[in-house]
């Protein structure tokens, strides 16, 4: 059976083949890493473009920066359904919007991106998705989702198991994968927006997420400068990644270019140059 959200890899590298099966379960293949990203060049790039009019957030840049990463690298929109390589056939970022403002009451859903989305463009989105599932939660397909599951007295104990089975068998209808926060490119979640540190979160067994980031508070990382060791601010970023996806080389030039962009963010004001697609497709 064909999924309606990627396409099955069947010339992949057989170690990912090999992987998939001695890993078979997305919890088992989490590996993690802190990305330090320093401060004052977002800070100082974001305050130049406020006096311009335009008002762009760190949530925006690193969101923007991630997705012109996988323009770059595509294996890391890449996902591992019941022990098979998939392609992802776009790219969507699941995140939690606080509705109505209550630190105890949020929603997640997903936003769709285009590879060649500027930071204007992704900043844009964001805002209109925070707008829409804050203001009008009911129309949010999670929400309608859940609600459906709870209605009828244990058909949440019946129904996710059902679901799940029906997700490894690829019958998993596309509305409700297009409805799930499961099924996504990668999952971000803003931590330093409620004064938080950045952590390690659990990739989801169910469906498809190969990436989760976390920006926590910023803080001083001790850097070596000719002979001395200064303090640098930066905003670190808690990753956590499915290694059955790409190799540990790939991710670690993917996140190193993911840096060089906040680095330099005006950078993301264009499109990229190309768009690579995944060569085993």
């Amino acid at each position: 059976m064909k999924r309606s959200d990627g396409k099955r890899l069947k010339n992949a590298d057989p170690m990912y083949t090999v992987a998939a099966h001695i890993m078979d379960k997305r919890y088992d293949a989490m590996n993690m890493i802190t990305i330090d990203v320093p401060y004052d060049p977002i800070q100082e790039y974001i305050r130049a473009k406020h006096k311009e009019g335009v008002k762009l957030s760190h949530m925006g840049l690193v969101l923007s920066a991630y997705i012109r990463t996988v323009s770059q690298f595509p294996m890391l929109n890449r996902f591992i359904v019941n022990k098979k390589a998939y392609a992802r056939n776009h790219i969507c970022v699941s995140m939690v919007v606080l509705v109505g403002g209550k630190m105890d009451h949020g929603t997640m859903a997903k936003i769709y991106f285009e590879p060649t989305d500027t930071s204007l463009q992704v900043e844009e989105k964001i805002n209109k998705f925070i707008e829409e599932n804050r203001n009008a939660p009911e129309n949010n397909g999670t929400e309608k989702l859940i609600k459906v599951l709870l209605k009828i007295p244990g058909l949440l104990s019946l129904g996710v198991p059902v679901l799940k089975w029906m997700d490894r068998h690829n019958i998993l209808p596309k509305a409700i994968v297009d409805m799930s926060p499961f099924h996504n490119s990668m999952v971000i979640s803003n931590l330093a927006s409620i004064r938080t540190n950045h952590i390690y979160h659990h990739v989801y067994e169910f469906g498809t997420t190969g990436v989760i980031l976390t920006i926590g508070n910023s803080r001083e990382v001790p850097k070596r400068k000719g002979k001395e060791i200064v303090f640098e601010k930066c905003m670190p970023i808690g990753v956590v990644m499915d290694e059955r996806i790409a190799s540990g080389s790939y991710f670690a030039l993917a996140f190193r270019k993911f840096r060089s962009y906040l680095a330099n963010p005006e950078t993301l004001e264009t499109p990229p140059e190309e768009v690579f697609k995944d060569p085993d497709v």
